[in-house]
């Protein structure tokens, strides 16, 4: 499998359940999220705009994904809204690896680049490293309907925090609008 057909694989609306646990105040907590997945195709619009606002010619772009969800955890109630563009940029030298752009969340933050690597056992992973914070994700299919995924950051102010999801397909998301 390639970033592609895991992209495209990945196209749904998802129910996720999140176990999370803070390392340095041993502390875990769990939330639910509604999410939906899109795939764009190189050209679309938000796709273009994403690479330029990287600096990367959009000719290089595999494909891109919107992801949005909408969530709770359990010591708050109240729903939050949140969505991204994900772009996956080819690697020349190694087809199972390349940089992953990813916009602001919800357009409050700048693009962020990172890395991922496809391994042979079709698992994707996401790496993006900051000045002061390293982030890796790790995504599987346990079965076409069940995706499952880790999640590790780590600041260097000494925060840490892991998590588990499961995610259900509950259905097929619409396609993406061309623009």
């Amino acid at each position: 499998m390639d970033i592609i057909e895991f992209f495209q694989q990945s196209e749904g609306k998802w129910f996720s359940q999140r176990t999370s646990h803070h390392l340095d105040f041993n502390q875990s907590e769990s939330g639910k999220s509604d999410i939906r997945i899109e795939v764009l195709p190189k050209d679309h619009a938000e796709v273009v705009r994403l690479c330029e606002q990287c600096g990367i010619s959009p000719s290089l772009a595999l494909c891109g994904a919107r992801v949005a969800w909408e969530g709770t955890m359990e010591w708050d109630k109240s729903k939050r809204h949140h969505s991204t563009v994900l772009v996956a940029i080819a690697n020349p030298d190694n087809a199972k690896e390349g940089k992953l752009l990813r916009d602001g969340i919800n357009g409050s933050q700048s693009p962020v680049t990172g890395r991922y690597i496809m391994g042979e056992d079709d698992a994707l992973t996401f790496i993006t490293e900051h000045e002061t914070l390293y982030s890796e994700e790790r995504l599987w299919f346990a079965s076409p309907n069940l995706r499952l995924r880790t999640s590790l950051l780590k600041r260097l102010d000494g925060f840490s925090m892991a998590s588990f999801y499961s995610e259900i397909r509950m259905g097929v998301a619409a396609p993406a609008k061309a623009s």
